[in-house]
């Protein structure tokens, strides 16, 4: 079909494209006339993904986004925040509401739980595109009881948000306060420990005992250590020496030096005196008992000097021994001491672990109390729905202008199956096209109007005779008649 036909399709069953654009536009007037208005209450929240801890200051980790916003709608529209609305609004104490759920239910059932389902079913809840703000509308016919609706579900679902919060410090300051008396006896029993270990053993753990000790214990050994050095020296130089006379305290003591010197002369005199005079001589008789009484004084002081090598060599033995004896007796009080230090220590770490987990957790339980007593949370509300003066619906400019658009639709829609139904000439092309067979020429529309063209009268042509003029070339002996 082309446009040409289609317009004349539309010229000429106008009544009936007009009759029914007509009647769908009244018919839709009517309807929204007698529709019951309705109103739309919208408010909105905002949800903090990123909150700060009121007790500690910090800042908490930020949720994901989607996630945190899913399961923020869904705790508005679960059954717990509806019921809070209908507790807050007393509509279960509404006599007309208790006769419907009394004709739709016949009393079966919880008359909460029917209103609840019934205030969910209106309303609507959506989150903002890339934001953390979501809005609530409820729609009903009375405009008061929409925004007071939809108010409600916006604190009711503040307060379902706190009541979790608070809940949830509550059981944990609850089970921090059960173990923090735990702990408490934990610390008492560590610390009673710690005392009596400290007054039996008559020491204290913090005290520096064992480093005096260990100090004595080092000054021993290394007493012992020069003394054994003394002892092995000595018995060298006793052991190397023939005889006392071969000793270096005998060869560098100066008594016995100047005896021997002494003992030189007595003797070179005796020597002298003994080509001089006879044996009986008393003079030579006195040099003898001289260089006698010198040889025995020598003797005597280098008896003495070996003697008291030997004893020098006996003292630093039993020196040796001495410090032998003490330096164990040191390190077995060293290790007494050491052993009950280690035990002392780790009472003292008991006490110190015990009191590390006591203060943790006592202030995990003043963080959870106050946490349980603070009426803080992550939501709040961001728009306070109002009473809306228009109603939402019906929208009788938008229902009009869709209606006219479908009723016009409808109306070419009709007037295409009536043309398809029964077929007209709509124009000169449509006999051969309809019919099979040649046009022969086209009758101009009576009473035309006359022209002068190279002067000769013509008439204006119509339409058909216009169509007419397209074909003069292929039928020349057509002939327009005036």
């Amino acid at each position: 079909m082309t446009l040409q036909r289609f317009l004349l399709i539309l010229q000429a069953r106008w009544r009936l494209v007009a009759g029914v654009l007509a009647g769908v536009v009244l018919l839709t007037l009517a309807v929204n006339l007698l529709l019951p208005r309705k109103y739309t209450a919208e408010a909105a929240v905002l949800v903090d993904s990123r909150p700060a801890d009121p007790i500690l200051g910090a800042i908490l980790p930020v949720s994901a986004a989607n996630s945190l916003m899913a399961t923020q709608v869904d705790i508005i529209l679960s059954d717990g925040v509806a019921q809070k609305v209908v507790s807050q609004l007393k509509l279960d104490q509404d006599e007309e509401m208790r006769r419907q759920w009394q004709s739709e239910t016949g009393g079966h059932g919880s008359l909460r739980a029917w209103l609840a389902g019934g205030l969910q079913r209106q309303l609507k809840v959506l989150p903002t595109r890339e934001s953390n703000v979501i809005s609530l509308t409820y729609t009903d016919r009375d405009p008061q009881l929409a925004t007071a609706v939809v108010n409600a579900f916006a604190q009711a679902y503040i307060d379902t948000n706190l009541g979790q919060k608070v809940g949830s410090a509550t059981q944990y300051a609850q089970w921090f306060g059960e173990r923090t008396q735990s702990l408490r006896d934990k610390l008492e029993a560590a610390q009673q420990r710690l005392s009596s270990y400290q007054q039996a053993e008559q020491i204290i753990v913090a005290d520096n005992a064992l480093d005096v000790e260990s100090a004595r214990l080092t000054e021993l050994s290394s007493q012992l250590v020069l003394a054994q050095g003394l002892r092995a020296e000595t018995n060298s130089r006793w052991s190397q020496a023939g005889t006392a006379e071969t000793l270096p305290e005998v060869i560098g003591n100066p008594l016995i030096q100047s005896l021997k010197n002494r003992l030189a002369e007595l003797e070179a005199q005796h020597q002298k005196l003994a080509l001089q005079l006879g044996s009986a001589h008393p003079e030579r008789a006195r040099v003898a008992s001289q260089i006698t009484a010198v040889r025995a004084q020598i003797a005597g002081e280098t008896g003495r000097v070996g003697d008291s090598l030997g004893s020098a060599g006996r003292m630093n033995a039993v020196r040796v021994a001495e410090l032998g004896e003490a330096v164990k007796a040191q390190e077995k009080k060293v290790l007494e001491l050491g052993a009950k230090r280690d035990r002392g220590a780790m009472l003292q770490r008991e006490v110190k672990s015990a009191q590390r987990d006591y203060d943790m957790v006592t202030q995990r339980l003043a963080q959870t109390s106050l946490e349980s007593t603070m009426p803080q949370t992550n939501v709040s509300i961001l728009t306070v729905a109002t009473e809306p003066p228009l109603p939402s619906s019906p929208k009788i400019l938008l229902n009009t202008a869709l209606s006219a658009l479908f009723g016009g639709l409808l109306g070419v829609g009709l007037a295409l199956l009536r043309e398809q139904a029964n077929r007209r000439l709509r124009n000169p092309m449509d006999l051969p096209e309809l019919l099979g067979v040649p046009l022969l020429a086209v009758l101009p529309a009576p009473g035309p109007s006359w022209q002068v063209i190279d002067g000769r009268a013509e008439p204006y042509p119509s339409r058909g005779r216009g169509l007419l003029s397209r074909f003069r070339g292929r039928l020349p002996h057509l002939q327009a008649e005036p």
